[in-house]
């Protein structure tokens, strides 16, 4: 099982006020989980092989600890993630505000694709053909997260 990652100050010039009490106001990262199980929409953000920025909603689960979706082989998405398997993933919500940053892997292991698609199905009531879509795993480096109401003092960088 992956390790809980280390709460920290979120990196922003002074002038937003960030604080640096975080013990007291950033919230746990059991909430933020629970925000990512509970989701429906995910922002995927990836770049094209000339660097331009691509983003699609896309719907994904929160499972072992990561965020995984699956694609078409041939989409824009998976094309750019085999160039460059750099990303970033965030919840719809500019209030409550998840964004993790990381590596995405294709899963091979059988036993995860059962469970994903299982999970999948009971989410969104479809099953999807793991045989024809590849499934992607996020391996988070940094996540993000603040609440609009209380910023200053909710904005946190998690560091995994």
């Amino acid at each position: 099982m992956p390790r809980k990652p280390k709460p920290g100050p979120l990196h922003a010039p002074p002038g937003y006020g960030i604080s640096t009490d975080i013990a007291k106001s950033s919230g746990t990262w059991d909430a933020v989980r629970g925000q990512l199980a509970t989701a429906r929409n995910y922002w995927l953000a990836t770049a094209r092989p000339d660097g331009r920025p691509h983003t699609m909603p896309v719907w994904g689960l929160w499972l072992d600890e990561a965020f995984v979706f699956a694609t078409d082989a041939a989409s824009r998405k998976a094309r750019n993630l085999v160039a460059n398997p750099h990303t970033s993933v965030h919840l719809e919500s500019g209030d409550e505000v998840v964004i993790l940053e990381g590596v995405m892997e294709q899963v091979a292991e059988l036993s995860t694709l059962e469970r994903f698609v299982d999970a999948y199905e009971a989410k969104y009531a479809i099953r999807p053909d793991v045989s024809e879509s590849p499934v992607y795993k996020l391996r988070i480096t940094v996540a993000m997260t603040w609440r609009e109401k209380d910023y200053p003092t909710s904005a946190t960088r998690w560091a995994f």
